[in-house]
């Protein structure tokens, strides 16, 4: 399997990197972005592009690829609705037509998030505009698939760039196995959001929306 990553330096992207080279069926993942992931292996190529809204210069290096996982996003504390809509919709937007283009046959996993409103109408806004982008990766002409996970628990080693939240998560890690079973429809690890991501390209399940449930599920429970 070879693997395509948006995201990789973020929490969720780092956690999904990590199952993909500890993963003895993916022979190669290409990791794109902004930055970095910090990690290196020989299954990892890392191709840092300053424009995510154009990737003609890099085109030729999409291809081939049997899987897309989408891990990027922003929180949308004290962002104007446009302004997020530009990162959460059109940057989306803009990343996976060109992977499409380049891979007519790829899988492409989408995180999104607890409570999105696929409608598109509700008041809060957040969960308007992921809709508004899960609706768009769902039309797609590909096989996709939307994650939906709530509170993600970091595992093997994998931090928050965000100060305020790896505090809390480091807080909170006794807890979360405790929490995972108080409220398996609320919480997971980015173990099992890697794992369940992998298993869809592997097996194709029926249903295309991921809640945490079935995040935990396919992914064994990990952690």
């Amino acid at each position: 399997m070879r693997v395509l990553l948006f995201g990789g330096s973020g929490m969720v992207g780092s956690g999904v990197l990590v199952e993909c080279l500890e993963d003895g069926d993916v022979e190669a993942v290409v990791s794109v972005g902004r930055s970095p992931s910090g990690r290196e292996h020989e299954k990892l190529t890392e191709i840092v592009h300053a424009d995510l809204f154009d990737l003609s210069s890099i085109e030729d290096r999409l291809v081939d690829f049997d899987a897309c996982f989408y891990c990027l996003g922003v929180s949308s504390a004290g962002m104007s609705e446009d302004a997020y809509r530009r990162i959460t919709v059109r940057l989306t937007r803009a990343i996976l037509d060109a992977v499409v283009e380049a891979n007519p046959r790829i899988t492409i996993c989408f995180v999104s998030g607890q409570g999105t409103d696929s409608s598109e109408k509700g008041r809060v806004m957040w969960a308007r505009v992921k809709g508004e982008a899960e609706n768009y990766v769902r039309s797609l002409p590909v096989r996709s698939y939307v994650f939906r996970p709530g509170f993600i628990q970091p595992l093997k080693g994998v931090r928050s760039k965000t100060a305020l939240y790896e505090a809390l998560y480091t807080v909170m890690a006794p807890l979360s196995p405790l929490l995972r079973r108080l409220f398996p429809g609320a919480v997971t690890t980015t173990v099992a959001v890697g794992q369940a991501m992998l298993h869809v390209v592997r097996h194709h399940p029926e249903s295309t929306v991921l809640e945490t449930r079935d995040i935990q599920r396919l992914g064994g429970a990990s952690g």
